[in-house]
């Protein structure tokens, strides 16, 4: 089974990629928080930070592209080709506001004739292989397939699908049963997404569907990042967090930035520690950067991380 770290904005960037895969090798592909490409055809600073041409020894990383125009789509495939990159993904599965509201992500869900017009133009010009984040539907598991049968008709070259409908965001429980259909139905190869939080539970996805053949895990990676290896050593953790937090520090140039950013990481990974809430409490309040790193420090050194097995 291969394993795929999910893409979580503000958090799986370029330099956490860098560093998670140099200390807890392990993860098969990498896939990017989504880019916006534009009309004006050009990258940002920060796309160009997050875009670095690949080069030899890098962990395999796929750019995600959060687009419901066709050659917006095929500008920025052609920009992640020319960079090195040797796939794409589409992502239509984000169930954020403001992404459906736009038509974009999971919007793209609500209007099969326009996802099928879409996909027709991309895979008529494409210069790299695309594959496709998804949910199963906007509101009713039931859309889904018709959804299948468009993706169906054209050469993704990976279906990444959380059995989830938009309207349930990251709540309830995944629909196994459309997953299932899914399996049976789908002539693109299949991804699992959704709640994954330990390794039992990809060897009970794999045990239920002996042809599924990747899963992709996200949250609970960030929360465990040695969960791909059952590495859980505490010294090992408090090392990769380190070198994440003085990458922060020189890359930003600010230790409040800095912090900020830790502290989205620290919001899964405190979970993990055994009595945390009095040290959590303390360590979102701080805007001490020596106060930050004593806090840190002393969760570490004194509370047993248990994360699920």
């Amino acid at each position: 089974m291969e394993l795929y770290f999910a893409p979580l904005e503000g958090i799986t960037d370029a330099l956490f990629r860098k560093v998670h895969h140099r200390c807890y090798p392990g993860a098969d592909r990498y896939y990017t928080p989504f880019f916006s490409p534009t009309v004006h055809r050009s990258l940002t600073p920060r796309e160009h930070r997050e875009l670095p041409r690949v080069e030899k020894g890098d962990p395999l990383v796929i750019p995600q592209l959060l687009t419901k125009n066709a050659e917006d789509f095929l500008w920025a495939a052609g920009q992640c080709a020319e960079r090195g990159y040797t796939e794409v993904n589409l992502n239509a599965g984000c169930p954020s506001g403001t992404v459906f509201s736009k038509g974009k992500g999971a919007g793209m869900l609500s209007d099969p004739d326009s996802l099928d017009r879409f996909l027709e133009t991309v895979f008529a010009s494409t210069p790299l292989p695309i594959s496709v984040k998804a949910r199963i539907g906007v509101t009713d598991p039931a859309e889904f397939p018709a959804l299948l049968a468009v993706f169906n008709r054209y050469p993704i070259c990976r279906l990444i699908l959380h059995p989830r409908v938009r309207k349930a965001f990251y709540t309830g429980t995944p629909d196994m049963e459309r997953f299932s259909y899914a399996v049976s139905h789908s002539k693109a190869p299949l991804c699992y997404n959704g709640d994954v939080q330990a390794l039992s539970q990809v060897e009970a996805l794999q045990h239920t569907y002996p042809s599924l053949n990747a899963c992709m895990i996200g949250r609970a990676l960030v929360g465990n990042p040695g969960l791909l290896s059952g590495d859980r050593d505490v010294e090992k953790l408090r090392s990769f967090h380190d070198e994440l937090f003085d990458g922060y520090l020189q890359l930003f140039g600010s230790p409040k930035n800095t912090m900020f950013r830790m502290k989205e990481h620290w919001n899964y990974l405190l979970p993990n520690f055994k009595g945390s809430e009095k040290l959590a409490k303390s360590l979102r309040k701080t805007t001490d950067l020596r106060q930050f790193r004593s806090i840190t420090r002393e969760i570490f050194q004194t509370l047993p991380f248990e994360p699920p097995e």
